[in-house]
């Protein structure tokens, strides 16, 4: 079923939140700032902590807990990026860009040198699952960026900058805690914030998105994650008061549920009219078409997904500016097919080969162009 439609705002995005943040430790960039939070900035905090909870969009927020701790502390509604998707969206986090300019743009991107689509944050094959050696297939140098604490640390030299996130994630600075729960994280932000060194501290957890995947985005299990965590985070809020620290809470994504999922393997119609298997997201795929085969493609594609799905030719995809201003990364144009199809419904297609592993349908998932995945929220707690 078609859905509202929210297209990302790059004058009040995600990408403005982090731009912001540098902007107060003077490392410029190309982007706009996000005056509310600028407004606050003004302050200055000895600590600056920017937490993420991974997929706890505004609609996820809402459905859960309309009244708690976050909801009082939301002081806006901002937009991710497109797509909207941890892949991405962290990466905007980390590098003060947009996806546009840093070529992360999907959970499984095509690298054309290696004739394989690689799952970009876990560095597996998308299809086999084979675990892929960095000393073999080293992708990430052809997608490197300057960090937001490298140019923090340029630009203020008296202040640190740290990270804390789960374990299994890989560190962007080697001034990195990792964590087992969100008890842990909690205790490693208070932790953090009791010394006297000026600091910003990146703080990424990857829940609610993974129970919202599981059990779906209004689920109880979702509710009990949201409710513990901010039962946490009113007691950090308590232990921290006085302490010049200013908490900054959104995520990457939201979060929307899908009632029918299609297997790509299985429209036959379609898979031969390509000559790669599609690759990117379920809710925003790339799709590399034989030249021949374009006009059945299209039509083909818009009979049976046209009232859940927007169909783009590439260059007009490109044209929407959905990812963002900037400089494009020159490995944009491998990565952007013939044609980009992105739902704007509950509707999805498992993307995958006769090579797959098989894999539990998403009850919520993330990366189309409705409000639902769109909207994050802007929570603040002034501690100072």
């Amino acid at each position: 079923m078609k859905q509202e439609i929210l297209k990302p705002n790059y004058n009040h995005s995600i990408l403005n939140l982090i731009t912001s943040i540098l902007n107060n430790y003077g490392a410029k960039n190309n982007h706009d700032t996000l005056p509310v939070l600028d407004k606050i900035l003004e302050k200055k905090y000895k600590n600056v902590v920017l937490v993420i909870l991974d997929g706890m969009g505004t609609n996820v927020l809402k459905s859960v807990s309309e009244n708690g701790i976050f909801s009082n502390h939301t002081i806006n509604t901002l937009t991710s990026v497109f797509p909207c998707t941890t892949t991405a969206a962290l990466t905007t986090y980390y590098s003060g860009k947009a996806p546009i300019e840093t070529g992360w743009i999907g959970w499984s991107q095509y690298f054309k040198e290696y004739g394989r689509a690689i799952d970009m944050l876990p560095y597996i094959d998308s299809y086999t699952g084979e675990q892929l050696p960095r000393d073999k297939f080293d992708v990430y140098k052809d997608l490197e960026y300057i960090t937001t604490y490298e140019q923090i640390e340029k630009a203020s030299p008296n202040v640190k900058t740290f990270e804390i996130k789960p374990a299994h994630c890989e560190m962007k600075t080697e001034k990195c805690i990792h964590i087992h729960s969100l008890e842990g994280f909690c205790d490693s932000i208070e932790t953090l914030c009791r010394n006297n060194e000026d600091k910003y501290v990146f703080a990424y957890f990857d829940s609610p998105d993974s129970i919202n995947h599981k059990y779906g985005c209004d689920s109880k299990e979702t509710k009990e994650f949201i409710l513990k965590a901010e039962k946490l985070f009113k007691k950090l809020e308590n232990a921290l008061k006085g302490t010049d620290t200013l908490i900054i809470m959104s995520a990457d994504h939201g979060h929307n549920n899908i009632h029918k999922t299609f297997n790509m393997i299985e429209l036959h119609d379609l898979q031969e009219c390509l000559y790669i298997p599609p690759f990117l997201e379920p809710r925003f795929i790339s799709f590399f078409v034989k030249q021949d085969k374009k006009d059945i493609f299209v039509s083909k594609f818009n009979e049976k997904f046209g009232e859940d799905f927007i169909l783009y030719e590439k260059q007009e995809f490109l044209n929407s500016h959905l990812m963002g201003y900037g400089t494009p990364h020159r490995k944009v144009d491998d990565f952007i097919g013939d044609y980009i199809a992105i739902s704007v419904s509950d509707v999805e297609i498992k993307l995958g080969t006769y090579m797959s592993k098989d894999s539990n349908l998403k009850l919520s998932d993330h990366c189309g162009l409705t409000k639902n995945e769109m909207e994050v929220p802007l929570i603040v707690f002034d501690l100072k």
